[in-house]
């Protein structure tokens, strides 16, 4: 795999086995992140379909999100690729989203799991502090987090930007996903239905730099 999100996702300078173990956990177990209102730097989604669940009916099958790249000259953020790409010969619009998507399994997983250390890793600092700030308040309020992303829909580039060496790339990801907040086993948020999440991030990484893991700068919902 080329790109931006070198071999399997984007740490490149992670042992390979534990790259692959990690993908199989995050893509055979729940995962998700809820979106306290209150967090700075994780935004509440827009639920835009749902459909009722429960337990015992099986998970939908996992499918491959339709990519959507920007066409080179059709768009400034299509230029953009091409400048990311020039200043970075290993960038690859359609292997950076397939990173992309990896990226967005694994902090929705880790948030869920209140895994700092994989937040730490894959996040900037400020967008770390509000990531973690939500999973100490989830934790001191006793509270467990249930997600499933049950299908990806759509994952696509929104806009691209190279600020002298700095690389921004936002991507849109549409998915199908199951959240529920339980205390005492109780649950105090969400619903055990598949709603559509609309989740919208950017990713930055300083291409003149040999560490080559983009890290999640800003998240908002649409």
């Amino acid at each position: 795999m080329q790109g931006g999100f070198p071999i399997d996702l984007i740490l490149f300078a992670m042992v390979a086995a534990f790259l692959v173990l990690r993908l199989r956990s995050v893509l055979g177990k729940r995962q998700g992140y809820e979106r306290p209102p209150a967090a700075p730097g994780v935004p509440e989604a827009r639920s835009t379909r749902v459909e009722n669940v429960n337990d015992d009916i099986v998970p939908l099958p996992r499918t491959d999100g339709a990519r959507r790249v920007v066409p080179p000259t059709s768009s400034a953020a299509g230029q953009n690729l091409s400048r990311i790409a020039a200043a970075d010969p290993a960038f690859n619009a359609e292997a950076f989203l397939d990173g992309a998507e990896g990226a967005f399994r694994m902090v929705v997983s880790a948030f869920a799991q209140g895994d700092r250390q994989t937040l730490r890793s894959l996040l900037s600092d400020d967008t770390y502090a509000g990531f973690e700030q939500a999973v100490t308040a989830r934790e001191n309020a006793g509270e467990q987090q249930r997600t499933e992303i049950r299908a990806m829909q759509e994952i696509g580039v929104e806009d691209a930007a190279l600020n002298g060496n700095v690389a921004e790339v936002t991507v849109r990801f549409v998915s199908d996903q199951v959240n529920i907040t339980t205390r005492n086993q109780e649950i105090v948020a969400g619903a055990d239905a598949v709603t559509e999440v609309v989740d919208i991030w950017t990713f930055q990484r300083d291409v003149s730099q040999k560490d080559p893991t983009w890290r999640l700068t800003a998240t908002r919902s649409a």
